[in-house]
């Protein structure tokens, strides 16, 4: 599932062709994915403007000049695919369409935006700009990590009292939003905290050093265009590479990469999730 990264590495490859762009023609070729698409979201979307481009968590919020937002979420696999007038003086024809290809916007611009899902787990949704905050995906949801929001007096109070891992309330996105597995295990594994250490156990200076960390691991991440684990390309159909720098995440067995440490990465299941960590350096 893409996390904050991966989804903030498709927006900005959107923001180009989207944002005071105009829906020309907006093509829906089924009724739905995860749920059910809103009613005459075809009409909708036709000939209203993107106002604005923004994220929410794991989510790509379009404000709409019709007073509408519209919602993606890409699911397991999918892609929000752009072809036709791209950045600057780079052009392409449009592709074939191909089977999930489920959602096409046709902008003004000459860009043509696809939202192709194999899997179809992913969604789209109309709700007012006005009460958009209050929808149903979105109104649980904590601050965003790089926001103000967010800082070592909230998330000390946040975890307080609590009894669970702290791995598992990073996860919580009523807690935080837009964390997934992978940049939490690398964001513990570089703050030297174990993955089950209770979250309430944590002294003020861990967690006050969890929320630098949080936030320097996310921004490496954008900066690489996201992880591409499976399925996750970037707008431009180009692989993101953090992978390439994970420390921890899926390296069960390898070494630890911290100079003088002789553990290899272990793996445990947590909550039905697998996390990676160093047994000597994550006490």
């Amino acid at each position: 599932m893409p996390e904050l990264p991966e989804v903030e590495t498709v927006r900005r490859g959107l923001l180009p062709v989207m944002e005071g762009q105009v829906i020309a023609l907006a093509t829906v070729n089924r009724d739905g994915l995860r749920w059910p698409f809103p009613h005459d979201m075809a009409a909708r979307l036709t000939n209203a403007r993107v106002n604005t481009l923004r994220r929410r968590s794991k989510y790509i919020l379009a404000d709409l000049s019709t007073d509408e937002t519209l919602l993606i979420h890409l699911g397991m696999s999918g892609r929000m695919l752009i072809s036709g007038q791209m950045l600057g003086t780079f052009h392409h024809d449009h592709p074939a369409p191909q089977k999930h290809d489920h959602v096409v916007l046709d902008m003004a611009g000459g860009a043509r935006i696809t939202f192709n899902d194999a899997r179809r787990f992913g969604a789209m949704d109309l709700m007012p700009t006005a009460t958009a905050e209050t929808h149903p995906l979105l109104a649980a949801l904590g601050p965003e990590p790089m926001g103000n929001g967010f800082d070592e007096a909230y998330l000390m109070a946040r975890l307080k009292g609590r009894n669970t891992p702290i791995k598992s309330a990073l996860l919580d996105q009523h807690i935080v939003a837009g964390l997934g597995n992978i940049y939490v295990c690398e964001t513990l594994y570089r703050a030297r905290i174990a993955p089950a250490t209770k979250a309430g156990a944590l002294t003020a200076r861990q967690v006050a050093g969890l929320v630098p960390l949080i936030r320097e691991v996310l921004a490496e991440a954008i900066e690489a265009g996201g992880s591409s684990l499976r399925d996750f390309r970037q707008a431009d159909g180009e692989l993101g590479y953090f992978q390439h720098r994970f420390q921890v995440y899926d390296r069960e067995g390898e070494p630890c990469v911290t100079p003088g440490c002789s553990a290899k990465i272990e793996r445990m299941v947590q909550s039905g999730r697998s996390s990676f960590y160093c047994p000597i350096c994550q006490r």
